[in-house]
């Protein structure tokens, strides 16, 4: 019983972190859960900063430096590529850890090649239209210029 009790707290304790309350407007943003597809490709902000994924696992990032999620790392103006992965459950189901297995999740790590850097990035919104937040925590959320949006191509013909 008491493992399973562990169990409960550990689950509503990542729900409540993937749920983000705007104080000022009432409005509650939730977690989207997405696919590795989906993650695939180039995400940018209005601040500038663009992180592109591969379906490989890694990435590459500009300006990364300039979100606060970045004053942690030891180099955060060497923030410019690495590996992603899911968080998900560990083996034993007791943590949450970045597993480059999982395939869907609603955060991901950012772990940077230089400075021994580790960022979550939070997936916010739905399914269809995410908005993606490094933060060190989902609580205090990002800046309202430091949201990554999907960058989408319109073709015209």
């Amino acid at each position: 019983m008491g493992r399973q009790l562990w169990r409960s707290i550990a689950f509503i304790a990542v729900a409540e972190a993937l749920t983000v309350s705007c104080a000022g407007w009432g409005a509650v943003i939730h977690a989207a859960e997405i696919s590795t597809n989906q993650v695939a490709g180039r995400w940018a902000s209005a601040g500038g900063t663009s992180l592109t994924f591969s379906d490989d696992h890694t990435f590459t990032a500009e300006h990364f430096d300039e979100l606060p999620a970045a004053s942690d790392c030891e180099a955060p103006s060497a923030l410019s590529s690495g590996r992603w992965a899911f968080h998900a459950p560990d083996e034993a189901d007791q943590f949450i850890v970045p597993a480059e297995s999982a395939t869907r999740g609603t955060a991901l790590a950012l772990i940077f090649s230089t400075g021994d850097c580790e960022v979550s990035a939070y997936l916010f919104g739905d399914e269809d239209d995410p908005v993606l937040c490094p933060t060190r925590d989902a609580d205090e959320g990002c800046p309202s210029d430091g949201y990554l949006q999907r960058y989408q191509t319109t073709h015209s013909g």
